[in-house]
This record gives C-alpha cells, structure tokens and sequence, in this order.
C-alpha cells in the first residue's frame, strides 16, 4: 500500500470525490465558510483550491471529512472501520523503514529565508485571533527514552519563523515538553504537513506511554512506516510529507496564543502559550497544502470519533461479553459521549460498561448502554431507548468532580468534570415486546414502492 498521500488523493480524483476550483479565493475565511455551508447541506466532498490569494501553492481540505474515505485509506469496509483500526494499531511494526533522499528534499529554506507566509495559511473565523495552520502533525521525541510521538496541535502564525503552539490535551507531546524543560532544554520538532489519512488516524492511537505511534502507524499500513531524517536536526518524520517545518519549541517562553474555533464548536481561550521556532522549511516539488476546517467541521471531529470507537470497543471487549457495538457521535463533537450496545445477560452488565468506558479516556463525559436491538448510529433510536426504557432514579449514575476535557467550555478552570451514565437496557425478562416488521414481506412489498413519488 503506497505511504504517499499524493497517490490517494489521484484515486479520490479518478473516484469522482474531488472538486477542483480554479478561480482565485481569499485566505481569510471563504474556504473555511464554503466548507461549513457544505457541512448544512449534508455534502462532504474533498475541495481543491488552485489560487489561494494569488499563490502557487494549492490548498486542498475535507480529506479527512467521512469516515468511508478513511475504510478506503485502510482498505477495510466502512461498518468495519472502528474495529479494524483497533485491531490494526495492536499488530505493530516497530522498525521503521528509513528511506534517504525524501520528496520534501526537492526544497530547503533555513536561517534568515525561512518565511511562513509563503504558505497559505488560512484564517477560518472571525474570532480567531490570526491564521492558523490545522493540519499539521507535530513529530517530538521523549528526551529520555527516545520514543517518538505525532499529533495534532493547533498552530498559530504569529511571525515569518515563529508559530504559537498549545499542548492542552496533556498527554505526550506535553509530557515530552514538560520533560525537556525541566532540563532546560528546548524541545526540538518537526511540524508535517499533507500526509496519508493512515498517519493521520495512527496520530490518534492510544497506545502505552513506553511505545511510540509510528509502529502502531505502521499497523494500519500493514508494514512499516517510511521515515526519513529532518536535515536540521536528530529526527525522522514520514516520508512523503507534503511540507516539513523544523525548530524547536522554546524552554521557559510563553506568549498568548488563541482564540480559537474548537471542534466543540465554541471560540477556545485556554492554551499551554508555547513557541514553536521554526529554523528550516522543506517541501516538495510542487507542493499541495492540507488545511482542516477547524470548529465543529467533519474533518475535524470524524478522525477523533473513529479512534475513540475504535478504542473503546477494543477495550470493552477484552474486559466484558458480548459487546455488539460503539459508537461516538458527531453531534458529541466525536469526544464527550459514547454509545454501546450490548447483548446484557445478568443484571448490573451495563454499569460495569459505563465504569470501563470512563475509566478509560477522561474526555468521555456520558456513556449511554442499550440492548442489541438499538442501533447505536442511529441517534433516534438511542434517545427511543432512553425514553422507553430508563427511569432517572434508576439508571443514571452521576460521578462528580473527575478530570476532564480542558477544551470544554462547561469545565471549570481546573478542567474538573461531572459525568454520567445512562443504563438504557430492559430488565432480562417480563417486558413487552418490541414491534418488529416481517422479514419475508419486505421483498415482496418493493413492487408497491413504484407509486411512491
């Protein structure tokens, strides 16, 4: 399976899933306003911007925006996506393969040349507080056992070779940081922009502290991940990277940095205020530019809810039986609740399922158990379960004061939350019977569908 994400998107082409613009567009807020008009109207198609305020560089969005373009990135059946994933990031490749002589070489500006504004970075609200670069995987190693991370990080232009960075997730890469500065150390990363849908998504694996996320990466191609060394310094990021910025984040310097559109669709002041200096810039020939719509925007949320599924499934299945399905929505901004469907045989199954499913990712806030009956993606079939099925006084659990989301706007300062969970299931006997629609007749009554207009 090709690393390359130039090769995906030129099947996403020939698919007939891209939209090619040709005239010119403005950096500030139009693409970002399109792409959220599109969201309204139930259309996610992959946008290719050829003139972004005159530039050469094209910017291309929404290719992280449904979940079928993922299952087509892992070579896996959408329904089956979740749990593929899961199962992928365990089968590991921890030797990457190292390839000299990456494409991001054809291009290299260091020292007083590096200028970000070559780039199109775009500006996609009103409240935010400048242009932010949102695609980019942040690559860091841990300074004292080598191990290698990549996420997400939001990225804010604040000068030619300076970018605002927060590492408010508190997971590795603010672990790393926390680490290198208590050294007195600046900690060197690189930022890649532009890459395979299947880094993107193994960024998101939750994998053990002591193991890096390349070889779970390399899990989801099935071999290992193509890695090639930055040229300024004792890293190695994907090959096929689109644009590679080199620095460093800075020991003991913070600056304001935000607001910003956050996937849970609110304008987000809080923010770590590091400083990413950017020392070196490489690209490739001809290069194209990824930026993803941030608020609450598909491509922003999809790629969140398929590892929290994916995750979490894996999870209550080694611990409980007969787990039929997770789902986290969108409408949850694909983080703060999550949905399971069980096949319950003794009564107290599904609290053990909402202590499982929190006790394992602080950012769920609610988690909803119904029977094997009720389809979990669909939404009305849930809210259905709990409105035939639940009584308050017995099947809701309230757990007070528990570490979660510092991005949640309903948190307090210190990040605490309330969270709940929601027993949905029937009692295992003496309920009445769900209506259920003859199997056999379907096929028969299609002929009538003629004279439905």
């Amino acid at each position: 399976m090709s690393q390359d994400l130039r090769v995906f998107l030129e099947q996403l082409d020939k698919d007939g899933e891209i939209c090619h613009v040709t005239e010119p567009v403005k950096r500030e807020y139009e693409i970002s306003t399109l792409m959220m008009e599109l969201e309204k109207q139930r259309k996610y198609p992959v946008m290719w911007f050829d003139q972004v305020d005159g530039g050469d560089i094209p910017v291309v969005t929404n290719i992280l925006g449904s979940k079928d373009r993922f299952a087509k990135a892992m070579g896996v059946k959408t329904e089956d996506l979740s749990f593929e994933f899961a199962e992928r990031i365990k089968n590991r490749f921890d030797d990457v393969k190292l390839v000299e002589n990456p494409p991001c070489d054809a291009h290299l500006i260091t020292g007083d040349d590096v200028d970000l504004t070559l780039l199109p970075i775009i500006t996609h609200f009103p409240i935010d507080a400048g242009p932010y670069i949102t695609s980019g995987l942040t690559v860091a190693k841990d300074p004292e056992t080598g191990c290698e991370t990549l996420g997400f990080h939001r990225l804010q232009l604040k000068g030619k070779n300076k970018l605002g960075i927060s590492f408010h997730s508190r997971q590795r890469m603010w672990e790393f940081f926390r680490k290198s500065e208590e050294r007195g150390e600046n900690m060197k990363a690189a930022i890649c922009i532009g890459v395979h849908p299947n880094i993107a998504l193994g960024s998101q694996a939750s994998i053990p502290y002591h193991l890096g996320k390349y070889g779970a990466i390399g899990g989801l191609f099935g071999e290992p991940l193509e890695v090639s060394p930055c040229a300024t310094m004792d890293l190695n990021v994907p090959t096929y990277s689109e644009i590679v910025l080199e620095g460093e984040v800075l020991c003991n310097v913070r600056e304001p940095e935000g607001p910003f559109a956050e996937y849970t669709n609110y304008a987000c002041f809080r923010s770590t205020e590091n400083v990413f200096q950017v020392n070196a810039i490489r690209y490739r020939e001809k290069p194209i530019f990824h930026d993803i719509t941030p608020a609450m925007s598909s491509e922003h949320i999809t790629i969140v809810s398929i590892q929290r599924e994916g995750d979490i499934t894996k999870f209550l299945k080694q611990n409980l039986p007969n787990i039929k399905a997770v789902h986290s929505p969108l409408s949850s901004c694909g983080i703060f609740h999550c949905y399971v469907s069980m096949k319950k045989t003794a009564e107290g199954q599904a609290q053990q399922v909402i202590l499982t499913a929190l006790g394992m990712d602080h950012h769920i806030k609610m988690v909803i158990v119904v029977d094997e009956d009720v389809d979990v993606f669909n939404e009305q079939e849930v809210l259905w379960a709990m409105a035939t099925r639940l009584q308050a006084d017995k099947g809701v659990m309230i757990f007070p004061n528990m570490m979660g989301e510092t991005l949640d706007p309903s948190t307090g300062d210190d990040g605490l939350t309330a969270k709940m969970g929601i027993d949905a299931t029937k009692p295992l006997s003496g309920y009445s019977p769900k209506i259920e629609i003859d199997e056999n007749v379907i096929e028969d009554i299609k002929r009538l569908f003629k004279y439905v207009k």
